[in-house]
């Protein structure tokens, strides 16, 4: 049974690198103590050691030691053998492009499948989804396919932003662009606000967090989903 935690943010306004999920990363990864890293997406073009290190201080206060996935000779090998796995937020393209150049995407989708605790955050988050077409991030390499892991129903949009009412600022708002994706895709898009965060387990999705998720349905009004009414929305989509 698939047990998945997926977060807008690695990190909010005030708080250190997954200083705010603490609490539920210690439950999350409560039986086991070690925790297989994907650093692929290198936010501001960090190394891979240099990415993995910072994950490994964000969970030294519950105890969890943290292996880079690049410090293996045989990747897939090396996620088969993983007891959990966390994709570190940053360039969805770029994540996506080593996902397949290591030809690693459906090995992770199989081990998740099988049941192996998955934790994203922000581009790690947007790969669960079915494609990564509604992330933010700007296209700096060229992936082989938008598609991704598919192991929830739906597309995500971390970091979504509400349209503010006094911004000078005039462009397409996240709702716009989002809308924008449903005149040619059917996929239910998720807008996740910072903070919050989806936990899938024992066959239920669970809206983590102080807010509320924007939902988007092609050719439907968006609207507000609680963490009451997330789980009956795509219960019946689940495989």
């Amino acid at each position: 049974m698939k047990k998945i935690l997926l977060a807008s943010t690695s990190t909010i306004y005030g708080g250190t690198y997954l200083s705010y999920l603490q609490e539920e990363l210690a439950v999350f990864f409560a039986n086991v103590d070690e925790i297989l890293f994907v650093p692929y997406a290198q936010p501001s073009g960090v190394s891979y050691d240099e990415y993995t290190q910072i994950a490994q201080k964000g969970f030294e206060s519950i105890g969890k030691k943290i292996v880079g996935l690049h410090t293996f000779e045989n990747p897939k090998e090396a996620i088969h053998q993983a007891k959990a796995i966390f994709t570190g937020g940053g360039n969805t393209f770029l994540l996506v492009t080593r996902l397949y150049q290591f030809d690693l995407m459906g090995t992770l989708r199989e081990v998740i499948e099988s049941g192996i605790p998955y934790f994203g955050t922000s581009a790690g988050s947007n790969i669960a989804g079915l494609t990564m077409q509604t992330t933010n991030d700007m296209p700096i390499i060229y992936p082989p396919s938008f598609d991704t892991l598919g192991v929830v129903p739906f597309n995500l949009n971390p970091h979504y932003l509400d349209p503010d009412p006094d911004s000078k600022h005039k462009g397409e708002t996240r709702e716009t662009r989002i809308k924008e994706f449903h005149k040619l895709n059917d996929t239910p898009v998720v807008g996740l606000r910072e903070g919050s965060s989806i936990l899938f387990e024992s066959n239920r999705f669970i809206l983590k967090g102080t807010l509320t998720a924007r939902i988007f349905l092609k050719d439907k009004e968006p609207f507000e989903a609680t963490n009451e009414d997330f789980s009956s929305l795509f219960k019946q989509m689940d495989r």
